[in-house]
């Protein structure tokens, strides 16, 4: 069912994709000019300065009568269509979780997104490196740059975390239950994980929305990124896509034998290493 590799779209569509979020991300205060403008003229005037003062392309007209320029449009618009196209161009890895449907696809996308992001981030530190110890002249953004790259990192890994199955779960009393004790449990578990993500976005949706993200909050050093602005906001997004991916595994899961491990998913060498260590034959 799987084929060995996706050859160079595994690689060029999630670059695509980062590249494009990472322009998205960086002019967000265009996109809340445009598309949530503030009532204050004082919070519009400081929002529109700090556009100015980060704008990578600052030569260009903004169209449709806003800010927003011909790139920060186009990167828009390339977004979802690049998505589509990394779904479908999605090829499975033979350690991954065999049994997907086409709702998993998403999960597996962003997995090769955070692959493109962890090789950007240790790109990042490798040329900080050679900056600081070689040509003795280190940047003002490379540590910050690192820190933000990493945030995202960890939370689009948790959903391809959670649809691959590998979070951490505790088995001690699930495994001496029968199968009808075991799915209530896993209903019990997926509803506890929704009720959390609900609230969390109940209580800190103003805050994170209407102050860090609608302010566009920055960080406050010297490179000066919008972690605050961006991080944030992306927890809620995530959680609630963790929960969402949640619900897509109790329902593919639901007629599944927990107990029937696939072949694919166990690692012999490091199988037969561990009864080598104990002592087992």
């Amino acid at each position: 069912m799987a084929k060995k590799s996706g050859g160079i779209r595994e690689w060029i569509i999630p670059f695509a994709f980062a590249l494009c979020a990472g322009w998205v991300i960086w002019h967000g205060p265009a996109y809340i000019l445009d598309f949530f403008p503030h009532a204050n003229e004082s919070m519009t005037a400081q929002i529109t300065e700090l556009h100015e003062r980060k704008d990578v392309s600052p030569g260009l007209p903004g169209m449709f009568g806003g800010i927003m320029d011909f790139v920060d449009w186009t990167a828009l618009l390339l977004l979802p269509v690049i998505l589509v196209l990394g779904m479908r161009n999605v090829v499975h890895a033979h350690m991954e979780y065999p049994d997907y449907t086409r709702f998993d696809l998403f999960a597996l996308f962003l997995g090769r997104v955070t692959m493109i992001l962890i090789i950007s981030m240790t790109l990042v530190m490798l040329y900080e490196v050679f900056l600081r110890y070689v040509i003795e002249a280190p940047t003002l953004w490379a540590n910050e740059l690192t820190l933000w790259i990493a945030g995202f990192v960890f939370l689009i890994s948790g959903i391809y975390a959670m649809q691959q199955r590998c979070h951490i779960r505790i088995f001690i009393l699930y495994d001496i239950f029968p199968r009808p004790i075991r799915k209530a449990c896993d209903v019990l578990s997926t509803v506890l994980l929704c009720l959390f993500a609900f609230f969390l976005v109940f209580g800190s949706y103003k805050q994170v929305f209407g102050i860090k993200f609608h302010r566009w909050e920055m960080f406050g050093t010297a490179f000066d990124p919008p972690i605050p602005a961006t991080i944030q906001p992306a927890i809620l997004v995530v959680v609630c896509l963790v929960a969402l991916q949640a619900v897509l595994n109790l329902i593919a899961d639901w007629h599944q034998n927990p107990d029937d491990i696939p072949d694919e998913l166990v690692d012999e060498e490091e199988l037969e290493a561990i009864k080598k260590s104990v002592g087992s034959s």
